[in-house]
């Protein structure tokens, strides 16, 4: 009997080893105590596989037990693959967020962990305001500061004695001047809505006013009707005269072959278009200028967060996922970052090696003005971003004036945004 009730100990004894380890193997939702860990990132950045990749190899050598899988979506087709799959309880451990109000609705709505982590400290209020909740918690770590300015060809602008332009009156000039030599001034279609709202946030600040207008109409002391703002649209009716004969029907990838293949001497585009241009022309000698005032004040480069990273709050690894987000406030990936992808980090100080890309962050720096329709004013049911971007599209096709697109901004910022009701 007592060789029994031994035997019975025993084997109880060895039940409860096998459901500890068996407990231990599974982790619960924390998974980061299991050793080897797989996390997945969410973006809408396929063309940055490669260089993400090298950023993953470099997490790694100091957490070999962390494997990071980056998995983009094209970029049309992320936010709903997003959404989707964060409503199923879903989703990547860590999710690239869109800028502004589509990642603080995200926040908002409960989908994503709040951030305590070492670091976020360094970046300015302005950068961390891309992806703070409505709660006041810190929701992104900031990846990168996005601008918007002219591209030139050097060689083109060279060729015809042409030089940066210091007033808009200029930049007119020098337009009518290089169509007189049979090539297409300014590459710009009007196919997709967000290349006007875009080259809006670059011409609209050389005619409204730059930061001064953006402090009054976010304060409701001025509004879309008015004389600033009408000018800054009245502009972009004005340089369609320097657009492709056919430009009503080009998009993204046609005006940008036009420009690297040397059939336009300037650019309406985003700093993340460097790497690009450069790898489909590597000749192609490229220039920017930000863009001369009409109205006598200093010329302006346009300025945003273009996205930060999140964790999502279904992760079973939030741990590790923490681990990566903390390496991406390092000086180290700041450093790498500029390096392999050729844009602005946001975390202040990082310098690169690249003299345009450093001449780009120094004209932050010193020249700075918010893409104001994607920093204040993307909200809204169509939002007021998308507003301006469809009724661009009509006066380009002759069925809005330039009033009338102004009248219908107003409306819709008036609709949702409280200062303006």
């Amino acid at each position: 009997m007592k060789k029994m009730k031994a035997l019975t100990f025993v084997g109880f004894l060895a039940f409860i080893l096998v459901l500890s380890a068996c407990s231990s193997q599974s982790g619960g939702n924390s998974g980061d105590s299991e050793g080897e860990v797989t996390l997945t990132i969410g973006s809408w950045r396929t063309e940055d596989k490669g260089s993400y990749q090298k950023v993953i190899d470099k997490f790694n050598e100091e957490n070999p037990d962390i494997n990071v899988e980056f998995k983009p979506s094209k970029n049309t087709e992320y936010n709903t693959i997003l959404n989707t799959a964060l409503q199923s309880g879903e989703g990547p451990d860590i999710i690239h967020l869109r800028p502004y109000t589509p990642g603080i609705e995200l926040a908002d709505a409960g989908y994503l962990e709040p951030l305590d982590l070492e670091g976020l400290d360094q970046y300015p209020e302005e950068t961390l305001a891309a992806s703070k909740g409505s709660d006041d918690k810190q929701y992104g770590v900031p990846l990168n500061i996005s601008t918007t300015q002219m591209f030139y060809n050097k060689k083109i602008f060279d060729d015809l004695g042409l030089e940066e332009p210091q007033t808009w009156d200029e930049f007119i000039t020098l337009s009518k001047k290089i169509k007189d030599e049979r090539i297409t001034p300014i590459s710009l279609g009007t196919k997709e809505g967000w290349l006007l709202s875009l080259s809006h946030g670059i011409i609209g600040p050389a005619h409204y006013g730059g930061n001064e207008f953006v402090d009054n109409i976010t304060a409701g002391e001025t509004d879309f009707t008015s004389d600033e703002f009408q000018s800054s649209i009245d502009a972009m009716d004005e340089i369609k005269q320097f657009f492709p004969d056919n430009y009503k029907g080009l998009g993204m990838e046609d005006i940008r072959t036009m420009f690297f293949t040397g059939d336009a001497a300037m650019f309406p585009l985003g700093s993340w278009e460097i790497e690009v241009l450069r790898e489909m022309n590597p000749e192609l000698e490229l220039g920017f200028f930000p863009m001369p005032s009409a109205v006598g004040k200093e010329p302006t480069i346009t300025t945003w967060v273009d996205g930060s990273y999140a964790i999502n709050a279904s992760s079973e690894h939030k741990e590790a996922a923490k681990k990566f987000l903390q390496f991406m406030t390092t000086e180290e990936f700041g450093t790498m970052f500029t390096e392999e992808f050729k844009m602005i980090s946001a975390i202040p100080g990082i310098e690169s090696e690249d003299e345009l890309v450093n001449s780009l962050s120094k004209a932050v720096e010193e020249q700075s003005t918010p893409y104001m329709m994607l920093v204040h004013f993307a909200g809204g049911n169509p939002s007021t971003k998308a507003t301006i971007e469809t009724e661009l599209q009509g006066m380009y096709l002759g069925e809005r004036t330039p009033e009338e697109v102004a009248n219908a901004v107003q409306e819709s910022a008036k609709s949702w945004y409280e200062p303006l009701q």
